[in-house]
């Protein structure tokens, strides 16, 4: 902990040096670069006009101060806040005047318009807040430009007020309508101040009742602080009930309400009830009644539609229309009116029931809604009922439909229509998109529906986009109704008929039976699972049209069109135009202002572009431009430099990549060396073959690939310019004859007479020569003599063997083809003229080097880059470049922009012991790294051995940073996300450099100064402060990232000691300083507390938001990667900003991720398929046509302005909000944002990468969406939009998961059906031959098989990958994935889904889990892997094989039916994925001595007892308590379903016993009492061994103990015995007894810890531990024992370690076992 060294915080002058951040606005006449841009001056002297203000009477005023100095000393700012805001209001001011179409002149005018936008938008939802209360807004601006400077000082002091509120607010921004109340009232106070108003108290002038030094943070923040502070307490870290603490949202929506005016006042009066713990705005209850009380549209819809399904199928017609043409079944479909009328009446229940501890007398208004709607819904229940019973009571007594009933019958349907009007009318409301539910006129009807809420207002979209998302539903909900009613509800009417028909005497259970069978219970149990799986069957449907549409949606965006190096080959040549119109800017008006015209033209332009139907990039423009030949240069060779600084390309590819740019007089583009390839070799054998060709013709067929025509040109014009002008020295003969030479050639191709007067086959001789001359010039020693013989053969070839026209030596000096001088044609010709060249001349080599490769190459290069990761990353920038995306703008005009990434505790660099530190197999990081990334270290090595490496053990020394680099580059390090993200820095150097390179010659120091002024990477990392009062490493590494990076910023929590147990708390802002080579602190802020109140990750995202610039703000997690070339198109993604999509602008811009984690293993490659179809296809689906995205995480761009002033980047509220990204997409949504998917361009993302990490993920998901079901968002957004964007909203939310857990309920309520069934007979008796039935429960099961092979990520991936590499490669990854048992991943990630997501709803307990983003090269315990799966997987696997197992035994005449080999194969495949997955995907998993290791390790571990300390990890007894503990935090009515639930045990006891052979085919109740008889006497032998145990355990007692064990064995004969010779007991019954005691057991186990409260302090207690120990001991042994007979098999680890990981690592992994070398020296 930092001791004290606080800046004192009183406003005064500040110093010349005073440290800045990016501008120092403190000092204008240092020499910045920022500076130099004229605007800067004229904002910094528009906030220094203070003019004739009053200047504040406590403290001292400087001229140097300004407006928000002003501010600061009337209101008590801290100084540092000022410091803050003031760079933020300058930057964006001057930001904003450069993007103005006509920016100021150079006399600094400043533009009003700029800060009225500012203003306006930063007020915007201050405005709105005072409008919904029905306040006037405080801030006055005059109309009048008669006020003049007045008016633009007013506005600078308003949006300053407003920063410095935020800027000091702490937590207090996650509340933006508290600050909105702050401001009202402080603006109001400015307000006294400008108008010079009077105290009436003092008789002086207007003084602010709140102010002084830290006068705001003391008297304003900190008592609010406080108040949420306490409340968090009262939360007990998240474990109590939601509804007995308030959250962030509740102090929030206390400022929704006219009374906080009332009673808070100002200034603020904490006696009021802004501190008293009521609930404000809603009420989160921990039930599942959550999913019908927000979706209660959706439910009604579901049971409708099966009401109206049970009255056609029960006709049993052919089809259903036909049921209609009974006048009867006409009747009965109006009673669909009774079940929606009731389930109305039931929602009204619900929301009084779980909102009334929120009310109070000041809520009059919304408890008489809540009555009134409770007493309407009871009416219309009554008015439906009695109006269908009359219509009913008429018809039996008129026996047939009389002119009465059908008057009762048109009555009804009157009554009905009225019903359904507010729904007819909303309808009607839906398609007139200038009239809106909340305008006055319609106003009652908005607040009978959706209550009075400031949020939700207005969110329909436009006409169209409705319209798309309307069909889209329209044809799954057909789909899966169609299917519902032939598959699912029609098969079970013949056999529900046939049960009600039925007697119970048929069964073989009696009527004296506990659980007596009845027909009707039957029948539930036979329609149960059909109704669970219709319930839940939308989610298949949905998730089989979702990703077909999202494939079309991206064939319509161009992805995929160019998906290797091959394709970008042929396109290679509009590669450049794209660059051009997309990367470059206009030179002369704004995309905004383009005419129709204009807009029409570039539309046919880039058509033209993806067809290759335009002259590519205007060849000839660019042949005779040298200026943007050399800008396409730039870019790409750039692109190919960082390819080779990530080692992803080696030295001899960049050479082949690059592009040259303009030199040595080349007339046309210099392609890469890989697209020319082998054209030149290729041109020479079509000048052989047809040498006797016409010019025309020849050249024709040469031109009919752009790259030979280059290859051609440029090989001529190259040797032409080296012979000319480097390599023959001028004024001499041989350059003459040269020169020469070359005219007569150039002569003969302009008339045409090439081939006439040359000789084709002379060419392959000049062409070997040539060869041979660049090589000699590429060797390190100048060979001056074979470079003269090399000319002298060359020489003559061209005069004896190339000119068809044989010449004398007269004629060839006549020509001036030979030398004057008859000594230089005897043999001294070139021997004299040869010039010696510069070796240092890299321009000259390259040329040469680039000569050679063209002249040489026969490879078609089509392997050109050889890594995977290169190639992919070329052929998305290049296919993304014909997508359609906004005209990139300047750089000056450009949106500024930051990026926000918060770091807690995870890895910056890998450390030399990481790298060498290794495992139990041998196996270190470097050692994983260099096998898995066997290419890209070799070419590291390479460049290594460039930049001077000379010996392999300078690897450890002297490159040691650079080895921890390369490494770190490969993991999901801070250090890898900042180098992605400081790319968009290098990116808007270079384009900076490139709008003014054509005008003038900018300096380095210019460009970056602009590209500071627009980009800004903040690291929020919380513990910087601990990890350097620790001396951690990782501080040392942040500091080397922050020296290494210009425009990286660092902040962080400071703590301050001022006494015992007292701290003070500091948000600090830190930059690395160039010329003082240190760390230094830029601004210190003091808070009012520490900053966790709840989550952690979202408080230490806003911490570091206040530090953050620009207009937008990209969130950029610890796990995440971003690519130069993607950089490049930052600009034209910022665009999106100032475009409509739909009738909205964007809030949120969704970007495209890569997952670059999908090849370090099998596991990972699952995790990478599904989060890539995710990220992609369903983003892309979400947000068109669906309209529905929101925030699912990194890498969104967020309209920062618009975010700040409505709550933040994302909500903090604990365990509520602990998937608090998404939360910022619905705060958008419901505000009034819009959420846009953009896939032009792209970031890199990691994701866990081994089984346990991803586990852990899905865990924190579940329970995430677990708790979004019970958050006010979910709610009033679910009531809010329109029927069908509600659908997609659930469908793609938290409905995915609650189908996953309904349809994994369905297996349990299958499962126990059948089970049931079986024992009592009632499958053989009555169900043996009903078709129907099993043709309804066979549908059951194959919709469960289909979610088992993963139909939710499989299909998507499917999908994507054939959009993005192509179909064939896509069907065979698909086969791949399962041959690598991807269906066991992804029904083994079903299972943890359902388990957590259903446990948090009922019993909560969800928590922030830190996955981890290691590599997995270590293997996992088995206890360790117990203690993870045991309660989610293992037990639940076990259970379901029992139940199979029972019921094969029972059951004989169904083992050969299909209706049971369908069901084992689908369950039997849940059971063998729950268990073995974690062996399967486990590093030597099946290895037999690990196993047999694992297992001494878990009995370890379970009989370990420990002591109070002990951990989770070390006790069995620790860990057992600690899975119970949501038991204890659980409501009421969680215990009693828990209860309720482990009741199901119960019954294997009840069926087997009656099969015993004991029980004698008895009927009687008494064979199940006497059961139990046999439960409590084994519990009672079982206390009284444990009881003998403890007492005469000692060694002279052990004589007891055995004499003990002995009598209970003699005991156990003798009873055998006895029943042998006096009953009908079987030896088998033993076995087939432990079938039903032992369920037994684990159920009382499961209800007595609900009971733990009750029990902890009883013996019976204790003996509870002891037999749920014995439990686990033979869960373990059943879990391990068929892992140990695999581990045993030989091969079967090798095949477990081909399927974990690639090819590569299994294997290297092999090879190390054999190898005993020191792997680090592999490849060094």
């Amino acid at each position: 902990m930092s001791q004290s060294r606080c800046r004192p915080d009183s406003l005064s002058s500040p110093p010349d040096d005073e440290p800045f951040n990016i501008i120092p606005t403190d000092n204008l006449h240092t020499d910045h670069p920022c500076l130099q841009y004229p605007q800067v001056r004229t904002v910094v002297s528009s906030l220094r006009a203070v003019g004739n203000l009053r200047k504040p009477p406590l403290h001292p005023w400087l001229p140097s101060m300004d407006l928000l100095d002003w501010l600061g000393l009337f209101f008590g700012f801290q100084r540092d806040n000022v410091k803050n805001q003031r760079e933020h209001l300058v930057l964006h001011l001057v930001n904003a005047h450069m993007s103005l179409s006509h920016p100021p002149d150079s006399s600094g005018t400043f533009q009003n318009i700029v800060l009225r936008e500012f203003c306006n938008k930063l007020l915007e939802n201050y405005t709105n807040w005072c409008s919904y209360l029905g306040k006037a807004s405080n801030v006055w601006i005059p109309e009048s430009s008669s006020f003049g400077s007045d008016v633009t000082r007013r506005e600078l002091l308003y949006v300053g007020l407003y920063l410095l509120i935020w800027g000091e607010s702490a937590n207090l921004r996650f509340m933006p309508e508290c600050i909105c109340y702050i401001f009202h009232h402080m603006v109001m106070e400015l307000n006294k101040i400008l108008e010079n108003d009077i105290d009436e108290n003092t008789g002086q002038p207007w003084i602010p009742p709140i102010s002084g030094e830290k006068a705001f943070l003391n008297c304003v923040v900190k008592p609010i602080y406080d108040t949420i502070n306490v409340e968090v307490m009262r939360s007990k870290n998240g474990t109590a009930s939601h509804d007995k603490w308030r959250n962030y949202d509740d102090f929030n929506e206390y400022f929704w309400s006219k009374n906080c005016f009332h009673n808070l006042k100002w200034p603020l009066d904490f006696d009021s009830d802004f501190t008293s713990g009521r609930k404000t705005g809603f009420v989160e209850q921990r039930t599942f009644w959550n999913v019908f009380r927000s979706f209660d549209r959706l439910w009604v819809m579901m049971f409708l539609s099966l009401h109206l399904m049970f009255i056609l199928a029960r006709e049993e017609k052919k089809l259903p229309w036909q049921a209609l043409n009974n006048k009867d079944v006409k009747v009965r479909v109006l009673s669909l009116f009774i079940t929606w009328s009731g389930m109305r009446f039931l929602h009204a229940l619900l929301v009084v029931a779980m909102e009334f501890s929120r009310l109070s007398r000041e809520m009059l208004g919304h408890v008489l809604m809540m009555v009134l709607k409770i007493l309407v819904a009871a009416t219309w229940i009554c008015a439906f009922v009695f109006c269908y019973a009359r219509i009913w009571v008429q018809r039996d007594h008129d026996r047939h439909w009389s002119d009465e009933a059908n008057k009762r019958v048109t009555y009804f349907l009157r009554l009905a229509f009225l019903y359904g009007l507010p729904e007819l009318v909303n309808l009607v409301l839906f398609f007139l998109p200038c009239i809106r539910l909340n305008c006055k006129v319609f106003y009652p009807v908005s607040w009978w529906f959706h209550g009075d809420c400031f949020i939700g207002q207005g969110l329909r979209e436009g006409i169209v986009d409705s319209i798309k998302y309307i069909l889209f539903w329209v044809v799954v909900l057909g789909t899966k109704f169609t299917f519902s009613y032939f598959f699912q509800i029609e098969p079970m009417i013949s056999t529900t008929k046939q049960l009600f028909d039925s007697t119970n005497e048929e069964y073989e259970w009696g009527g004296n039976a506990i659980f007596s069978v009845s027909n009707k219970f039957v029948i539930g149990l036979l329609w149960l699972p059909v109704l669970l799986i219709y319930m839940a069957d939308t989610q298949i449907w949905y998730s089989i049209y979702s990703p077909i549409v999202g494939a079309a949606m991206g064939l319509l965006q161009q992805l995929g069109e160019i998906r290797n190096i091959e394709q970008l080959s042929l396109r290679f040549r509009f590669v450049a135009s794209v660059i051009q119109l997309n990367l470059m800017p206009q030179e002369d008006t704004k995309i905004s202002c383009q005419t129709l015209r204009e807009k029409f033209s570039e539309v046919i332009h880039r058509l033209k572009l993806r067809c290759g139907l335009s002259k590519p990039f205007k060849l000839v423009e660019l042949e005779s431009n040298q200026v943007k030949a050399n800008k396409f240069a730039l870019i790409w060779n750039e692109i190919i430099t960082t390819f080779r600084e990530e080692d992803i390309i080696s030295d001899h590819e960049v050479v082949l990549l690059q592009l040259s740019r303009h030199s040595w007089d080349i007339r046309v583009i210099r392609w890469p060396c890989f697209l020319l390839k082998n054209e030149l070799l290729r041109a020479l054998d079509l000048v052989v073959d047809l040498m006797d060709a016409p010019d025309k013709w020849l050249w024709y067929k040469i031109c009919k690939s752009e790259y030979r025509r280059c290859a051609v040109i440029e090989t001529y014009d190259s040797v032409k310019y080296l012979m000319l002008h480097v390599l023959i020295k001028s004024n001499t003969d041989e350059h003459s004859i040269l020169k020469v030479i070359f005219q007569e050639i150039n002569q003969s191709i302009e008339i045409g007479k090439f081939t006439a007067t040359f000789r084709a086959d002379a060419l392959q001789q000049v062409h070997s020569q040539l060869i041979k001359l660049v090589e000699l010039l590429l060797e390190p020693n100048m060979n001056v003599n074979g470079i003269v013989n090399v000319m002298q053969a060359l020489y003559e070839i061209v005069v004896r063997h190339l000119f068809k026209a044989k010449r004398t030596t007269y004629q060839l000096r006549e020509d001036g083809l030979a030398p004057k001088s008859q000594t230089a044609m005897a043999g001294t010709l070139f021997e004299n003229t040869v010039e010696l060249l510069d070796h240092g001349n890299k321009n000259f080599y390259m040329q040469v080097k680039r000569l050679h490769t063209i002249l040489t190459t026969r490879d078609p290069m089509q392997t050109i880059p050889g890594n995977n990761e290169a190639k992919r990353r070329l052929a998305f920038f290049s296919n993304s470049l014909f997508m359609k995306m906004p005209r990139a703008p300047p750089v000056e005009k450009m949106i500024a922009f930051s990026v926000l990434t918060p770091f807690n505790d995870e890895d910056v660099l890998y450390s030399k012991e990481a790298l060498q530190t290794k495992n139990e197999d041998g196996i270190s990081i470097l050692y994983y790294l260099q096998t898995i990334y066997d290419d890209e270290w070799k070419k590291f090595i390479q460049r290594m051995r460039r930049e001077g490496m000379e010996t392999a053990d300078e690897i450890w020394t002297t490159k040691l940073r650079d080895l921890r680099l390369w490494a770190s580059y490969r993991g999901q390090t801070l250090s890898r996300t900042v180098r992605g993200m400081m790319y968009y820095y290098r990116a808007l150097k270079l384009l900076a450099f490139l709008d003014s390179s054509a005008e003038t010659d900018t300096t380095v120091a210019e460009e970056e100064g602009i590209a500071l002024m627009k980009y800004t990477y903040v690291v929020s990392c919380q513990k910087y402060w601990e990890h350097k009062a620790k001396r951690d490493p990782r501080a040392e590494e942040i500091m080397d990232l922050l020296k290494h990076n210009e425009a990286l910023r660092v902040s962080y929590i400071d703590q301050v000691s001022t006494g015992i147990d007292e701290k003070e708390y500091y948000s600090i802002l830190i930059k690395y300083d160039q010329q003082l080579q240190r760390e230094l602190e830029i601004y210190r802020i003091k808070l009012p507390g520490p900053i966790r109140l709840g989550e952690g990750k979202p408080e230490n995202q806003n911490h570091g938001f206040v530090f953050t610039r620009g207009d937008a703000v990209q969130t950029i997690d610890m796990n995440q990667d971003n690519y130069f070339e993607e950089a490049l198109k930052i600009r034209n993604l910022l665009e999106e900003f100032r475009h409509h999509h739909g009738i909205r602008r964007p809030t949120i811009l969704g970007v495209r991720e890569h997952i670059f984690t999908g090849s370090v293993s099998s596991v990972a490659w699952f995790m990478s398929a599904q989060e890539t179809s995710f990220v992609t296809l369903l983003q892309r689906l979400f947000a068109n046509p669906l309209k529905i995205r929101m925030h699912y995480g990194h890498p969104d761009v967020f309209d920062r302005l618009w975010f700040l002033t409505r709550g933040g980047l994302s909500k903090a509220s604990k365990v509520i909000n602990i998937s608090e990204d998404i939360f910022a997409g619905f705060n958008c949504t419901l505000r009034g944002g819009s959420v846009t998917h953009h896939e032009y361009i792209q970031v890199g993302k990691g994701r866990d990468l081994g089984l346990n990490q991803i586990s852990t993920f899905e865990t924190k998901i579940a329970c995430g969406n677990g708790e979004q079901i019970l958050s006010r968002d979910v709610y009033r957004l679910s009531q809010r939009l329109d029927f069908f964007r509600m659908l997609s909203f659930f469908y793609t939310t938290i409905g995915y998961f609650f189908n996953t857990t309904v349809i994994i309920l369905s297996v349990y309520v299958f499962l126990w059906g059948q089970l049931y069934l079986a024992l009592s007979g009632v499958e053989n008796s009555v169900l043996g031959n009903g078709n129907n039935c099993k043709k309804a429960l066979s549908a059951v099961i194959n919709q469960e098989l289909i979610i088992q092979f993963g139909v939710f990520t499989t299909l998507p991936a499917l999908l994507e990958s054939s959009i993005e590499i192509g179909f064939l490669e896509a069907i065979w990854e698909f086969l791949v994935m399962q041959l690598q048992l991807s269906t066991v991943f992804y029904t083994f990630s079903t299972g943890t889904r359902a388990h957590f997501f259903g446990r948090t709803i009922i019993h909560g307990g969800a928590k922030y889990r830190q996955t981890g983003r290691n590599f997995v090269v270590q293997h996992t315990s088995f206890a360790e892997n117990y203690r993870l799966y045991a309660h989610s997987h293992f037990i639940k696997a076990i259970e379901f094989g029992l139940i199979l197992a029972v019921y094969a035994m029972y059951t004989p005449s169904a083992k050969l039916t299909f209706f049971y080999i369908d069901m084992a194969v689908t369950c039997w495949l849940l059971v063998l994925s729950w268990i073995f997955s974690p062996f399967l995907f486990n590093p030597s998993g099946f290895d037999w001595l690990k196993t047999v290791n694992d297992f001494e390790d878990f009995m370890n571990w379970i009989w370990y007892r420990g002591g109070v300390f002990a951990k989770a990890e070390q006790s069995w007894e620790r860990w057992w308590y600690e899975e119970q503990h949501h038991l204890l935090t659980t409501s009421l009515w969680g215990k009693l379903l828990e209860i309720v639930l482990n009741l199901r045990f119960f019954f294997f006891q009840y069926g087997i016993v009656y099969h015993l052979r004991i029980a004698d085919q008895s009927r009687s109740i008494s064979v199940y009492l006497l059961s139990w008889i046999f439960i409590f006497v084994a519990f009672g032998i079982y206390l009284t061994i444990s009881y003998v145990q403890d007492k005469y355990r000692t060694k002279e007692h052990i004589y007891y103990v055995r004499m003990a064990d002995y009598l209970l064995m003699i005991l156990g004969i003798l009873v055998i015995i006895l029943l042998r010779a006096f009953t009908a007991f079987k030896y088998v019954d033993i076995f087939t007894s432990l079938l039903a005691f032992i369920p037994t057991g684990w159920g009382l186990i499961s209800i007595a810890q609900v009971f733990r409260p009750l029990l902890r302090h009883t013996r019976v207690w204790d003996s509870v531990v002891s037999v749920a120990r014995l439990y686990d001991i033979l869960f373990g042994v059943i879990v391990m024992a068929p892992v140990a007979v695999l581990s045993w098999m030989p091969g079967f680890q090798l095949m477990q370690t081909r399927i974990l990981f690639n090819d590569a690592f299994s294997k290297g992994l092999q090879m190390f076992k054999i190898i005993t070398e020191k792997v680090h020296q592999k490849d060094v």
